[in-house]
């Protein structure tokens, strides 16, 4: 006897979306099932980012969940919409509303490599086909130019008043760094950097975007207090070195972001050993470890490591992220890992934000060929 949709619908009701455990269904990610010719029938999962890291494991899933109903095939069509951070409800004066997630990537200290993750991550979210903005908010010291390949470069306004950000690889960018000559130093105090930071993110042009990342300057200063106050945060990932000095300032970092209710998304360790080109050597030039036993210490994930490579350097001067310009290199793909595990520790947060039992029915798609 056939497989009828009602007996499938039955089958998947309880099966657990493997982020947040709780049943797909519920969480509106099961949109319906088809019943195919031959005893066949198609899945239909909309997953809450283009960059989860479970596509793999929610196939298997699905397939092990209807292997009882003896189906000639099972087949799984994804598809993604990214929700929106219930955050965005909380604060009335959120400059960029039509913005699902805003993303935090600071750091405690500088030269921890904050705002080559920033870009990396960026860039990697946006080739998942996510709609990514990039806002340099290190007003001292801007780097985004350079490192997205648009040194030089100015963007436009139409009316005089709101600016259009520059594309490159995907993301939609704006820094500082556009409107000032780059070897002027910014000598400003408190209310400039103020003034300055609501203008990047209320005047442009943003449009609708997934995620808007903000690559933070080092510290606990002005600008993350600002960011608190006027801006609906998803969540904030601190990127630091394995050694003892730097991660004593994540630490505080972590501690600044709680004290401003922003939630920490998790660690990033960076420059985590150095493998040689010749012999395959690892040295563990700042150590190795550190972030991952700091991050479990303050029970906060921990999103993964980079190890040392030349080419991540050469790529961030000649205006090329890796994830771009040699996406095959290990050091690329740990940086892509980092971007799925930071899109789905936010995915999370949306998902389990719907209250139990809010979710859309099943439904049934009927027989197709």
């Amino acid at each position: 006897m056939a497989v009828t949709s009602e007996q499938v619908l039955s089958v998947l009701k309880d099966f657990k979306d493997p982020a947040s455990a709780r049943a797909m269904s519920e969480l509106g990610m099961l949109k319906g099932v088809e019943i195919l010719e031959g005893s066949g029938v198609r899945v239909q999962v909309e997953l809450p980012t283009p960059a989860s890291p479970h596509k793999a494991r929610i196939e298997e899933g699905l397939r092990a969940t209807l292997a009882p109903l003896r189906l000639a095939r099972v087949e799984v069509a994804f598809s993604w919409s990214v929700r929106t951070s219930p955050a965005k409800g909380q604060n009335q004066t959120d400059l960029v509303p039509w913005v699902k997630n805003v993303i935090l990537i600071g750091s405690g200290k500088g030269g921890v490599g904050k705002s080559t993750v920033s870009a990396n991550v960026a860039v990697a979210l946006a080739q998942s086909g996510a709609k990514v903005g990039l806002l340099d908010a290190d007003i001292y010291g801007p780097s985004m130019p350079l490192m997205m390949g648009l040194y030089g470069a100015r963007p436009t306004s139409e009316d005089g008043k709101a600016v259009s950000p520059l594309l490159a690889f995907g993301v939609k960018v704006i820094s500082i760094g556009f409107f000032v000559d780059p070897d002027q130093a910014m000598i400003w105090r408190g209310p400039m950097l103020h003034g300055a930071l609501i203008q990047l993110l209320r005047d442009v042009k943003w449009g609708e975007l997934d995620y808007l990342i903000l690559d933070l300057p080092p510290g606990t200063g002005d600008i993350q207090l600002t960011i608190a106050q006027q801006v609906s945060v998803s969540g904030a990932v601190v990127v630091t070195t394995p050694q003892d000095v730097a991660l004593s300032d994540a630490i505080k970092a972590k501690v600044m972001f709680d004290k401003v209710n922003i939630p920490v998304l998790g660690f990033v360790e960076n420059m985590s050993g150095f493998v040689c080109p010749n012999c395959q050597h690892e040295t563990e030039i700042f150590s190795k470890g550190g972030a991952e036993q700091a991050a479990a210490k303050l029970n906060v994930p921990f999103l993964g490591r980079v190890p040392i490579n030349l080419a991540i350097r050469t790529g961030s001067d000649d205006g090329r992220p890796i994830v771009a310009a040699d996406p095959g290199l290990p050091e690329a793909q740990a940086l892509i890992r980092i971007a799925q595990n930071i899109a789905d520790r936010v995915a999370l947060a949306n998902l389990t934000a719907l209250p139990r039992g809010g979710g859309k029915p099943l439904v049934q798609l009927g027989k197709k060929a």
